[in-house]
């Protein structure tokens, strides 16, 4: 039974659908609490009597609308996760609940064996945790926070995967703030930052001013970014340091260069086989547009708050632009661009041309939807090869398309294998 013990609250006016969605979930072992109205609903939420797994919520009730009973729980608590249904005049408002902060929504009617897939990969982990995932909303950001979480639960040395300003380094810090058998301190290093010498004295050795790092993060955390930049020597200190079972969770990031013949990401191959027993891959920013807006409109609200005068808003075509521009810099050149927009705004409202400045000669909410998708298909098929160490089958089955779908989409998009 795939929901065994779970609680699930249900709020549902229709007897027929409720009922037949109550009778499914305790078949599958869930507690079931089946509710009708809003008002009854979001007393049951709020206090609950045991904490709720997910909430399977219809967009209408007959006292209001799902929206209102999420919104209202937003405003005193972080809510359990949502599964919203809705006929096929909700999905615009199911898909604003999702960039709210929702898990999924499904369209009625539907199969009752999708909507327990949905359902029990939204509770798969700890919930409460992925729904504070600091990396947006979409499936994959959900997907990543489950990863962190599970990398949290044990001793062993994590490696994470990503491109620049895709946020390492906070995968890293959430991974020791996860961990519920970490009391020690969170520490890191960055090694693109520091020479040689800085390099091993830093990390091994004890000075009267201040403990090595790896003497300090005992009981505690170590993050080495950059890792590829440490010199031969360090690498091999660092493997050694690693045989010796330390009391330290060792996280470290690196930054793949997909256009490198680099075998081993500029890594040991022995210390590399060591950081691989849990690999996280952090997928580009360009590819999970719902986090685009997510991010966008979480920068917005931080730095709008700094103003003496507020914004009102953003502008949908200030989004659309959003949505289709590249991000090559990912997260951290989307923050650096809000801050920028909304700390210089003119008007009330931000426009494309408030978040992309030099962008006076180009439209960029308009660009050809072709060039849109090419955009994310090379994005999410780079992202799929260095996944599976360019092994064009195995990226093929992550892409849910056949081996000659995907040679041809790269011979279209000038990708290149290295197998």
């Amino acid at each position: 039974m795939i929901l065994e013990n779970r609680h699930i609250a249900l709020v549902e006016d229709d007897e027929i659908m409720g009922g037949s969605i109550a009778q499914r979930l305790e078949l599958e072992g869930a507690h079931v609490i089946w509710m009708k109205t809003k008002t009854v609903a979001l007393g049951a939420i709020r206090t609950p009597h045991k904490k709720f797994d997910a909430v399977v919520c219809d967009i209408k009730l007959p006292d209001g609308t799902g929206e209102d009973l999420y919104m209202a729980l937003c405003d005193h608590s972080v809510p359990p996760p949502f599964l919203f249904v809705t006929g096929h005049g909700g999905v615009d408002q199911a898909v604003r609940l999702i960039h709210a902060g929702a898990a999924d929504y499904l369209t009625k009617p539907f199969n009752m064996d999708q909507f327990l897939a949905r359902l029990s990969g939204m509770i798969s982990a700890d919930q409460s945790e992925i729904g504070n995932s600091p990396f947006g909303v979409s499936r994959q950001a959900i997907e990543l926070q489950a990863a962190l979480i599970r990398a949290s639960s044990n001793d062993r040395p994590v490696l994470i995967k990503g491109n620049r300003g895709t946020g390492k380094g906070l995968a890293a810090r959430s991974i020791h703030d996860l961990a519920d058998s970490i009391g020690g301190s969170f520490l890191s290093i960055d090694f693109s930052r520091l020479s040689p010498s800085e390099q091993v004295n830093i990390l091994f050795n004890d000075t009267a001013e201040r403990p090595a790092l790896t003497h300090a993060a005992a009981n505690g955390t170590l993050y080495l970014s950059m890792i590829s930049h440490a010199t031969d020597t360090v690498q091999q200190m660092i493997f050694e340091w690693l045989s010796s079972k330390p009391a330290t969770k060792l996280v470290c990031g690196i930054t793949p260069d997909l256009t490198s013949a680099q075998a081993h990401y500029g890594l040991r191959l022995d210390l590399l086989q060591r950081l691989s027993a849990v690999e996280i891959f952090i997928p580009p920013l360009a590819n999970r547009p719902d986090d685009i807006l997510w991010l966008m409109r979480r920068f917005y609200d931080g730095f709008n708050a700094r103003r003496v005068v507020k914004l009102k808003g953003l502008s949908a075509r200030c989004e659309e632009a959003a949505v289709s521009y590249p991000w090559p810099g990912n997260g951290r050149e989307l923050r650096s661009k809000m801050e920028r927009a909304v700390s210089q705004a003119q008007g009330e409202i931000l426009f494309p041309l408030d978040l992309f400045p030099d962008a006076q000669n180009h439209n960029l909410a308009t660009r050809p939807l072709s060039s849109v998708r090419d955009d994310a298909e090379r994005a999410a098929i780079l992202a799929a090869l260095e996944q599976t160490d360019h092994h064009i089958l195995e990226a093929a089955k992550l892409l849910s398309v056949s081996r000659t779908t995907l040679w041809e989409k790269m011979k279209k998009l000038g990708i290149k294998s290295e197998h």
